[in-house]
């Protein structure tokens, strides 16, 4: 999500661009493929079931990189969501409003070889690959939808940042319960090769039972793997609270606590894994 940018002249009115899907070639639908391989294989018992449930929509009957129309007319029928695509990161007000309206958005370029475990801008692999198959289950889709809801009301009370730490934390490095162990769920983490091994089995980050307003005031990292990891029940728990949750007096009740650390544990948190920090330790030190 960002907040200042220009709309680029070949974008509609809702940031929205053809994906014209004919211009890729065949070193981008190459390097797709490369990763839809590299994560296919790697996250079967790391990641939620629902996630590879859901990966079926992402397998197309045209080679690479997925044709959005397609893709769409697929999660239509599922649960109503469709891709769009656009330039790059888009105002915040767009993004909230496509949300709002079941339509993800999604960038249209693909990294290069050079990028391929870091990039800093989401490329159609994160947005498609780590972000589409969770559409197709019915409480995430509509937790979705929700927080997009959510976000046009949170423009109105200055408590932007504030929601952001509930998308990063869930949608982007969210983790949830099956069972006794732990699974990924979140975009950022399954779309990264490393990541969806640390989040998981390095004894470096934190891992907290989901609370909502700890959550909201916990700040997060953009340049490293994530210090702390919030733990879900599940997807009709997160949309449960979503849903039941009066954001108005939260966001007032935040003004008056302080912000958290990333690697901050507190002496109410449940916590299911202290974390070494070792990670954080080796990287900030360097």
């Amino acid at each position: 999500m960002s907040t200042q940018y220009e709309r680029p002249p070949e974008s509609a009115a809702d940031w929205t661009v053809p994906q014209d899907w004919a211009r890729y070639t065949a070193d981008e639908h190459a390097m797709w493929d490369r990763l839809f391989a590299r994560q296919s294989a790697m996250l079967p018992g790391r990641v939620t079931p629902a996630f590879l449930e859901g990966l079926d929509v992402l397998r197309m009957t045209k080679p690479g990189i997925p044709d959005f129309d397609e893709l769409s007319e697929r999660l239509m029928k599922k649960t109503g969501w469709q891709v769009v695509a656009v330039p790059g990161l888009v105002p915040d007000d767009v993004f909230f409003d496509h949300l709002a309206n079941r339509r993800f958005v999604a960038g249209r370029f693909i990294r290069t070889p050079d990028q391929i475990d870091y990039l800093q801008e989401p490329d159609v692999f994160h947005d498609v690959f780590g972000h589409v198959p969770l559409l197709a289950h019915p409480a995430f889709a509509d937790y979705m939808q929700a927080y997009g809801q959510g976000g046009l009301r949170s423009l109105g009370f200055g408590a932007l940042h504030k929601l952001a730490r509930l998308y990063w934390y869930t949608v982007e490095f969210g983790l949830i319960r099956d069972g006794d162990d732990l699974k990924l769920y979140g975009a950022g983490i399954v779309s990264s090769y490393g990541e969806s091994r640390f989040a998981l089995e390095d004894a470096s980050p934190n891992r907290i039972a989901f609370d909502l307003i700890r959550l909201m005031r916990t700040d997060y990292r953009i340049d490293d793997y994530q210090q702390s990891y919030f733990v879900i029940d599940s997807f009709e728990d997160l949309l449960r609270q979503t849903m039941e949750t009066d954001f108005a007096p939260l966001y007032a009740a935040l003004e008056t606590m302080d912000d958290l650390a990333p690697d901050a544990i507190l002496a109410e948190d449940r916590v299911l894994t202290r974390g070494t920090q070792a990670h954080a330790k080796v990287a900030l030190s360097s």
